[in-house]
């Protein structure tokens, strides 16, 4: 890459910058209680949340989880769809099976999970607009647990809005103080694994009920293993727990480390009313996607922060998305660059999708200024790839596929003296 294009990007970046931050923020939340998330009275032992209840009916409902200690909370609604989410301390769920599948009343239906190290999340899906009447924990009395309770009475969609509106106060998980700083004496190129969901977001599921979050994680982590033995690169994973990362703080991520490369890890799963499809994917940014399942896939994955109860589909305006446009360009070109070599290296040791290299809107690569990528590494639907994608051999063999296409990408920018950028 020239000195030229990194002027330009980094004008634009700038330009990009003061934009957003006049940009509308994103749609908030109600606090119920602004306690601290933090464990109480200084205890070491993790809460554990033993049981659930959801008792009433259309107009009145309570939500009861037992606790083996009494904990701090902070709840609050959001729109379309309709959620309360429900923010506390990290907690072990050791919940009944399918437990959240069983609403009532005013509940759907709900899911928990780690939302970042030391918080947890609760979300409610709700079958229309809901007031919160009350929300608080009361400690263990009387040979009754712990408990967790949250009263929630319908209302009108103007009243819910409102009340969203009159406390626009954003919540959401963030990896920025947790990012290692940059380290301009090393040359070489940084690359960022991203292992899609996490935590309350829990990807597909397998034939037998395995995670799409577990299986992408643990090909992450032997890709990054690969990668560190050979010494050429600097590996940064978006996640390396079960924890939930919103997007765009994904994309955040790798822009503030100074990413060369941005890889998304993914496997996909195809509904049985559309038949069944197998083999690894590769995915470049457009915003018009190659065919009608690149467009399905795209906005099943940009749904993430709303299954995890926070929507950062807001789009920047009109003057960001013209500077997000020029800055893409050429990044585009190293994108799809990279797309096309990790497809030739992946056909000697995975099943490939009959349409491998394909082009969607996913949020997650559409960083300006990053070459980006996401691989859906195979089918969790599928029989032989779900066969594939949990065996260690493959991963292994996957992994180092994805290595050497990493190394087709780097090896002439590096050869040369590129800078640590890569490009």
């Amino acid at each position: 890459m020239t000195f030229r294009l990194l002027s330009i990007v980094g004008v634009l970046a700038i330009g990009l910058g003061a934009v957003l931050a006049i940009a509308p923020t994103v749609r908030a939340a109600e606090p119920v209680d602004t306690r601290p998330l933090a464990a109480p009275g200084g205890r070491s032992e993790q809460p554990i949340a033993i049981d659930v209840r959801v008792g009433g009916d259309d107009k009145q409902t309570r939500f009861v989880i037992d606790l083996t200690q009494k904990i701090d909370l902070a709840a609050f609604t959001l729109a379309d769809p309709y959620r309360v989410v429900v923010d506390i301390p990290q907690v072990t769920f050791k919940l009944p099976a399918k437990a959240g599948e069983q609403g009532r009343g005013l509940v759907k239906a709900f899911r928990y999970g780690l939302i970042m190290q030391g918080g947890s999340r609760i979300v409610l899906d709700t079958k229309g607009p809901v007031r919160i009447d009350k929300a608080f924990t009361l400690d263990a009395a009387d040979g009754q647990p712990a408990r967790l309770v949250l009263d929630l009475a319908a209302t009108d969609r103007d009243s819910f809005l409102r009340t969203i509106a009159l406390s626009n106060k954003p919540r959401v998980a963030s990896r920025t103080s947790e990012a290692p700083a940059k380290d301009s004496s090393d040359p070489r190129p940084l690359i960022v694994l991203d292992p899609g969901h996490g935590g309350i977001d829990t990807g597909t599921k397998g034939l037998n009920g395995e995670n799409e979050k577990e299986v992408v994680l643990a090909f992450a982590q032997v890709l990054r293993d690969k990668l560190q033995s050979s010494n050429k690169y600097r590996i940064v994973l978006t996640r390396e727990d079960d924890t939930f990362i919103p997007l765009n703080e994904r994309v955040r991520f790798a822009r503030q480390q100074g990413a060369a490369l941005f890889i998304s890890l993914h496997a996909d799963s195809l509904p049985k009313r559309e038949g069944q499809a197998e083999g690894a994917t590769v995915y470049t940014l457009s915003e018009h996607a190659s065919d009608a399942e690149a467009a399905r896939l795209a906005e099943a994955e940009n749904r993430a922060d709303v299954i995890a109860g926070v929507d950062l589909t807001a789009e920047p305006n009109d003057v960001a998305n013209i500077l997000v446009d020029l800055a893409q360009r050429e990044t585009k070109t190293f994108s799809l660059q990279f797309a096309k070599s990790a497809v030739t290296e992946l056909k000697s040791t995975a099943r490939l999708h009959k349409h491998p290299l394909k082009s969607a809107g996913f949020v997650v690569l559409r960083a300006p200024d990053v070459p980006s990528v996401l691989v859906e590494l195979g089918y969790m639907s599928t029989k032989d790839d779900l066969k594939q994608l949990t065996s260690p051999v493959w991963r292994a063999k996957t992994a180092d596929a994805l290595a050497q296409a990493i190394d087709s990408f780097f090896g002439p920018r590096i050869a040369a003296g590129a800078n640590g950028r890569g490009r």
